[in-house]
């Protein structure tokens, strides 16, 4: 069996590099259980270089392996010039005759040169040796030496194979073994071949410790698979292990970023708990991902906590909390967040946080206050960066302000800071957006006259706008320049598409673009599954919308309220309203606020059903105000549809909350009610309206 496993190895290594030599056939292990040299012809080189490594080894006995330089300048020379053959004969004698000790460091001697490094025989036949003269601890070495070297060209499988091999040759395995094969697996992406590693050593005795588990979460959080690395993470902490605090920045960044910013509060506070002293790198990354999430409460709140356990918030915490008011549309919070900065004797603004605040102002279209920031940063000897500049040229090209933008580009070349394709993009963005295509692909050409390339955002971009104007033929020829151009497109490129064919009911076109994308392992995001259930909602099949729906978490994404509103609209329109209500509620209990379309529909299909009582309770979750605005839309609705009786209903429930009545909606329902001949209705409301004015009129 080894036998075939060596020459099925010694095949693949000889096509996978050609810097390996032809290998000969290699016998079974157990001829390797060496008493005498192998019985080769003696040479003088052999004996040279035998006798050298034995002198300088007892000449340096105080160090376990060489130094760097040779003590003898032939020595690399004899070394370079042995073949894999004489270079085993060596090891094997050295081991029988001057023990394990010199013939290991003659071991890291010659796995220096590539043609030993890559040589599996040599780490085998020394294995075997120290197996054979009791020294497991150097035995062990070897093979994760071999791990970690075969691990760089690709060959991990193999070297992890033969390391359970070395077991049943009688090298006990240990815990540093399989955290040896783990961080390179982890290292190298082959988490599939990590988790079989853990349960094979695990099932021969080797009990996994806190790094163990640690190389497969980091590996997980390292391929943004989250759901794996939180299986990983929570068996680990059960059993009383915990992670560094480097592993748990990395956990924040990763689940934050993956939209699972919760579950990283809820990983952090057990963290906590079971003894791990979170620094200000921990705080920032969660306070980071809460912000982005718009979680702006909750991340000062976190400050706050923070600062209760004696850290000082840092510049990149303040610009995370100031990222996070911009995006929430608090520019004049973040402002005054900013401007404490700026008066602090400890924390001044740096260029990130410039840019952040002038990204807020340009989001908001306030482009001279924008500038004013540039100024002041150029004032205060701040060197603005191409993001920065980027940033404003974004800006002004959203409001169609081009000429601005060229300026700044210019501005660019003269602090020598070279537009990058990046900058680029966001003027070919915004002219895109202002139907200037023409223009658009003349700086894309002026872009490459630069030497600058077109890279996956601006195709993205590019086949964006073609998709827009339905020019599906031009956005797959786009797609495929692209990737001719060696731009592999992304998950956004597809999801783009995937919207496209959807908009036009082409969703078998968006079916196989969405498998293709997920063979290529692209992991799909929130907006590609919510675009397919649009689609598939569109097309009449809320059935398989709901499924795709149920699988979003696979890929860790969570459903947003569009998700959501899109599936239940669906399955309104399919009559399957005890489905849609379901998905209400659950929508609710997480926290989501349906938007105005999704309320108005479920809440109008069960009036159209005349149980206006369940419309209520749907509605009765909502806030005052969100309550109020959609009974007053769905009476208009409804009286619209000459259902005055069920539109007093609900106009009835309004008087008792509103104070002051709006008058299109008070207009609609009189004119419905005029309309149908129900004059008893509008003098009911009428005489209602009357009371509560004179009843208000009275309080003063």
């Amino acid at each position: 069996m080894v036998s075939h496993f060596f020459n099925h190895f010694n095949n693949k290594l000889r096509i996978s590099s050609n810097i390996f030599h032809i290998l000969k056939f290699t016998p079974p292990l157990h001829a390797f259980t060496i008493h005498k040299p192998l019985c080769i012809n003696s040479s003088t080189i052999i004996k040279d270089v035998s006798s050298l490594v034995s002198e300088t080894y007892f000449q340096h006995q105080e160090k376990t392996q060489f130094r760097s330089t040779p003590t003898k300048l032939n020595f690399s020379i004899k070394i370079e010039s042995l073949t894999q053959e004489q270079a085993i004969t060596i090891l094997a004698s050295l081991a029988d005759e001057s023990g394990s000790m010199v013939s290991f460091s003659f071991f890291n001697w010659l796995i220096c040169f590539e043609k030993f490094r890559f040589f599996m025989r040599v780490y085998i036949v020394l294995t075997m040796c120290l197996i054979k003269n009791g020294n497991f601890v150097k035995a062990n070495e070897v093979m994760h030496c071999m791990v970690r070297n075969f691990g760089e060209v690709g060959m991990l499988k193999e070297a992890s194979d033969m390391l359970l091999e070395m077991q049943n040759q009688g090298l006990v395995l240990n815990v540093e073994s399989l955290n040896c094969v783990l961080s390179v697996a982890s290292e190298t992406g082959l988490i599939e071949l990590a988790e079989s590693m853990f349960g094979e050593m695990c099932e021969r005795g080797v009990s996994a410790d806190g790094t163990s588990f640690e190389c497969m979460v980091v590996g997980y959080c390292r391929l943004g698979r989250v759901l794996e690395a939180d299986k990983w993470l929570c068996a680990m902490m059960d059993r009383g292990f915990r992670v560094d605090n480097a592993t748990c920045t990395l956990l924040m960044s990763i689940f934050c970023e993956k939209g699972r910013v919760n579950r990283a509060l809820w990983i952090f506070n057990r963290l906590v708990k079971m003894g791990m002293n979170p620094n200000v790198i921990n705080y920032t990354c969660l306070i980071n991902g809460l912000c982005k999430r718009g979680e702006i409460k909750q991340a000062f709140e976190l400050m706050e906590e923070m600062v209760r356990k004696g850290w000082k918030p840092n510049v990149y915490t303040h610009t995370s909390i100031i990222d996070g008011l911009c995006k929430k549309g608090w520019t004049e919070k973040a402002f005054r967040l900013f401007l404490k900065l700026v008066r602090s004797d400890n924390y001044k603004p740096n260029v990130h946080t410039y840019t952040t605040m002038i990204s807020g102002y340009c989001k908001e279209e306030k482009l001279n206050r924008a500038e004013m920031l540039l100024s002041k940063m150029l004032e205060q000897g701040l060197t603005p960066n191409a993001n920065t500049y980027t940033t404003l040229i974004d800006g002004h090209c959203k409001v169609g302000d081009f000429d601005r933008a060229y300026q700044l580009m210019d501005s660019m070349t003269k602090l020598s800071l070279i537009p990058q394709i990046y900058t680029y993009n966001a003027l070919i963005d915004g002219l895109c957006k202002k139907g200037k295509l023409m223009d658009a692909y003349k700086l894309l050409k002026r872009a490459m006259r630069n030497g600058l390339s077109a890279d996956i955002v601006t195709y993205t971009i590019l086949i964006s706008e073609s998709c827009k104007h339905a020019d599906i033929e031009q956005a797959l020829a786009l797609l495929g320049k692209m990737i001719r151009g060696g731009n592999m497109p992304d998950i956004r490129t597809y999801t783009t598409l995937i919207a496209a064919f959807c908009r036009q009911r082409k969703i078998e076109d968006s079916e196989r673009i969405f498998s293709d994308a997920v063979k290529l392992g692209m992991i799909p995001t929130k907006e590609t599954y919510t675009s397919l259930i649009c689609g598939y909602c569109r097309d009449g099949n809320a059935t398989k919308a709901l499924h795709l729906f149920h699988k979003m978490g696979e890929h860790g994404c969570l459903p947003d309220n569009l998700a959501y509103g899109a599936l239940i609209s669906g399955l309104c329109k399919e009559s399957k309203l005890d489905q849609a209500r379901q998905l209400y509620y659950t929508m609710l209990d997480k926290g989501l606020s349906p938007c105005e379309v999704t309320r108005i529909t479920l809440a109008h299909e069960y009036c159209k059903k005349n149980e206006p009582s369940i419309a209520f309770a749907l509605l009765d979750r909502l806030d005052n105000r969100l309550w109020v605005r959609t009974i007053k839309t769905l009476i208009r609705k409804l009286c619209s549809e000459k259902k005055v009786e069920m539109a007093a209903t609900f106009f009835d429930k309004l008087l008792n909350k509103e104070k002051n009545m709006d008058r299109i909606t008070l207009a609609a329902f009189m004119s419905a009610s005029y309309n149908t001949n129900n004059y008893a209705l509008v003098a009911d409301i009428s005489t209602r309206i009357s009371e509560k004015n004179r009843i208000k009129w009275q309080t003063g």
